[in-house]
């Protein structure tokens, strides 16, 4: 029987709680699968502050490092938000993310028919929709030096070298030959010259996948063809800060930002986790959606090589959905009854069990 080591990062706000019924899923799949999970837990972000002074400690990384993958829930809350920059939890997971070497963020989104009327756009729009955003997440504006800032005057500086151009476009096809072949890389080479570049990588990389179609799209026409029509993307392939932004856009065509799990991969570990922050103002309100990192668990799963079981979890969630079961955030869209947080998960891992 494999057995598989978990480094679990609960985090902050309802971090917790929804990484609690991920276990419970994950502990019904192993069963019914036939493979084991051991789970060992570290702190990170706001958690690890208040018991390290440290955001990241070294014990964390250590643990992470020596599991086979990472389940993490989310951090952050008004608790530390005026705390120098590399104290609050945001800058521990940026470090965690480095110390691992996870460049590549991919954000599934899809629509469950059975919420296709949470969206705010029409159903006819979003019925169907599903596609994947591959974001880089370790260059870009947000680690470019130098940086600056006085009483008048700041500045980032956007950076990109080939060699990261390359893996992260090299993530994008592969993924995209999963799919229905076809990458959609987006820039601002217009006006960008690190975006010129991009582009320029991206199309010497395509050369290695000839059955996937490329198109190139600046990023202001993405974030609008992204509402006017989403289903004409498969794999949407950008940087960091378009992806953060795209993402997140993404996240609302289908309806929740509650909905979507990410996996950030590239080194020796990869990283499970929803796409939504710690909501420190439900937090311990048992209303949180747990569904995100349900799915974000089933997504470990592939990566492990145990498909069946990432399987079984997605067909429970679409079970417990089409019973009109919901959460608060969605209480109003189908719902026969609202429930917990924790009863959520306990039906969803009693679907995947049978």
């Amino acid at each position: 029987m494999k057995n598989y080591k978990i480094a679990v990062l609960k985090g902050d706000g309802i971090g917790p709680e929804i990484v609690d019924e991920a276990i419970k899923v994950l502990d019904a799949v192993a069963g019914k699968e036939g493979f084991g999970v051991e789970y060992n837990e570290y702190l990170l972000g706001g958690a690890a502050v208040d018991v390290f002074d440290n955001p990241c400690p070294e014990e964390t990384i250590k643990g992470c490092m020596n599991s086979d993958a990472v389940l993490f829930g989310a951090i952050g809350g008004p608790k530390w938000d005026n705390l120098p920059k590399e104290k609050r939890p945001e800058s521990g997971l940026l470090k965690l993310r480095k110390s691992l070497g996870l460049f590549a963020n991919i954000r599934p989104a899809m629509i469950f028919d059975e919420l296709v009327n949470a969206s705010s756009l029409k159903p006819e729009v979003i019925k169907g929709v599903d596609l994947t955003v591959v974001r880089e997440l370790t260059g870009g504006i947000y680690f470019g030096e130098p940086r600056y800032k006085d009483d008048n005057k700041a500045y980032n500086t956007m950076i990109y070298t080939r060699d990261e151009i390359e893996r992260i476009a090299h993530v994008a096809f592969k993924e995209a030959q999963k799919r229905r072949k076809k990458v959609t890389s987006v820039d601002k080479a217009n006006v960008l010259e690190v975006s010129e570049l991009w582009r320029e990588v991206v199309e010497e990389v395509a050369k290695d996948y000839p059955e996937v179609e490329l198109e190139h799209m600046y990023v202001d026409n993405a974030a609008m063809q992204l509402v006017r029509d989403p289903k004409q993307f498969d794999v949407i392939l950008t940087g960091n800060i378009f992806g953060d932004i795209l993402s997140d856009e993404a996240s609302m065509i289908v309806g929740s930002i509650g909905l979507l799990p990410s996996a950030s991969i590239g080194g020796k570990v990869g990283l499970f986790e929803p796409i939504h922050g710690s909501a420190p103002d439900i937090a311990g309100q048992g209303i949180a959606n747990p569904i995100a990192t349900i799915l974000s668990a089933a997504m470990m799963l592939d990566y492990l090589g145990e498909e069946k079981g990432a399987k079984r979890i997605r067909e429970a969630i679409k079970k417990v959905l089409a019973e009109g079961y919901r959460t608060k955030d969605l209480a109003n869209f189908d719902a026969k009854e609202v429930v917990t947080t924790s009863e959520m998960g306990t039906l969803i891992a009693e679907h995947a069990a049978n």
